[in-house]
């Protein structure tokens, strides 16, 4: 019997979906509110900010921002704007929370609260929900990233956004970026 041959995943093998399909996933999430709103709020920080999913279902209640004018996300430092639309779909889902009716979970602070006490709500069961919206999740965060960091240098994006600064420099070469000499640092 001839012997099978499962190639090993190598991280970075998947290509980023393009800017014109993120920018129309983006419009569909933040107008068509058929999906779940919880799934469809998570895959907007996803397409928007580059988020992974971990990360984003870490998220609580003291990330989001509301003392100004505008609505902050708490995702590095400072604390990011969120646009209007997404502000609005971000404080219905705070304002919105399921898996808050168990005496366990009543007083949690999770912007995305699990069924299990004292826990977010699991990339198991988050996942699927953003698939099932269409939405590739590393295809759709590598295209959000490698369009941060053509937008800005990939040190402001890696401090904003939490991330490390040579994962933003990696994908900031790879997207072909033009801050060759930022330096991040007062001249």
């Amino acid at each position: 019997m001839p012997r099978l041959h499962i190639a090993a995943h190598r991280p970075g093998q998947q290509s980023p979906i393009t800017q014109h399909r993120r920018i129309g996933l983006l419009r569909k999430l933040i107008t068509d509110d058929t999906g779940e709103l919880r799934a469809r709020v998570a895959a907007i920080l996803l397409l928007l900010y580059a988020q992974p999913l971990g990360r984003i279902l870490g998220l609580t209640l003291d990330d989001i921002d509301t003392t100004g004018s505008d609505v902050l996300l708490r995702l590095g430092d400072p604390p990011t704007p969120v646009p209007e639309p997404v502000a609005d779909l971000l404080l219905a889902l705070r304002d919105q929370r399921t898996n808050m009716r168990t005496a366990t979970n009543r007083n949690a602070r999770w912007l995305f609260p699990g069924r299990r006490a004292g826990q977010p709500l699991t990339t198991r069961t988050i996942g699927p929900l953003i698939r099932d919206l269409g939405v590739p999740t590393i295809p759709g965060r590598l295209a959000a990233l490698h369009q941060l960091v053509l937008q800005a240098p990939a040190p402001v994006i890696a401090q904003a956004l939490g991330f490390h600064y040579t994962t933003t420099q990696r994908h900031h070469a790879a997207a072909g970026g033009t801050w060759n000499r930022y330096t991040g640092r007062d001249g």
